[in-house]
């Protein structure tokens, strides 16, 4: 059985995006562009409101899924087709943006810390037009595994050690799980071997290997069937693994498509009012 290994370790840079939330960006940035099928990731994670309050108001979204994933607070969301709603503590939500969505994400407290991650998951052509939705979870309903005393899974999305996440999400299917040790503790974990995969402990350190990967630093894996951790006491990380989907990407902000002209159509449908 082959063992994946890190190939790369990097840092996120620190940015803003929605109307000025501080957050730091990990994937979608110089040092790691994209990892198909992944877009971007983002960290939110701050306990001053000037950090987070002016939240994300309305903007647009084609061709690929958000994901939502809360640790800390509680970020209100609604968009153009209807759906509303709160994302809190330990919840999350997937949205399919799809042919076309209009999209708001905003704080729902005005105090306190607020944490959590984003990440944007691409979708394959024959689903870029797909019909716009979205999952919300919250956190009772995500799926736990503990597959050896003291080392505790929460699986999002995807099936580890017999369990499967909440989220049903079709055209990409993505293994996506949070895991988390009070007392520090060795564990292999089985992946798809040729799954493009990146581990990111938010808290705490481990080791991969003979490499430590320490607090804030993102680690993307090479090939293999299994990977074999090493964590450290108090430690909390989440493990992203997905097929890859192995199509041209043309991005211009908010709109992923496979083709230019696919882009500007997506500006002037948003423009005329057409995206949802």
């Amino acid at each position: 059985m082959a063992n994946r290994q890190i190939i790369q370790t990097l840092s996120g840079i620190r940015t803003q995006d929605g109307a000025g939330v501080a957050l730091t960006r990990l994937i979608g940035q110089p040092a790691l562009p994209r990892l198909d099928p992944f877009l971007m990731l983002d960290e939110f994670g701050s306990d001053q409101p000037s950090d987070y309050l002016a939240g994300f108001p309305p903007h647009p979204h084609r061709g690929f899924q958000t994901v939502t994933y809360m640790l800390a607070g509680k970020m209100g969301h609604a968009d153009s087709v209807g759906n509303k709603g709160v994302i809190e503590t330990g919840g999350l939500q997937w949205m399919n943006a799809g042919r076309g969505i209009i999209h708001e994400e905003m704080p729902q407290q005005t105090q306190g810390l607020m944490r959590g991650f984003q990440l944007w998951v691409n979708l394959p052509a024959s689903e870029k037009m797909s019909a716009p939705g979205y999952q919300d979870i919250a956190a009772d309903k995500v799926t736990e595994v503990s597959p050896q005393p003291g080392i505790l899974i929460r699986v999002l999305a995807g099936e580890l050690f017999g369990a499967t996440g909440p989220v049903s999400t079709q055209a990409v299917k993505p293994l996506f799980v949070d895991v988390q040790t009070q007392q520090g503790g060795e564990i292999d974990i089985p992946l798809p071997q040729h799954h493009n995969a990146f581990i990111y402990p938010y808290e705490g350190q481990l080791s991969v290997g003979d490499k430590l990967l320490k607090k804030g630093q993102l680690a993307v894996l090479g090939h293999g069937e299994n990977l074999g951790l090493k964590l450290e006491a108090d430690t909390r990380l989440i493990l992203v693994a997905g097929e890859p989907i192995g199509e041209p990407v043309v991005q211009y902000g908010p709109f992923v498509m496979n083709t230019e002209a696919e882009i500007q159509q997506a500006i002037s449908d948003y423009q005329q009012g057409r995206l949802a």
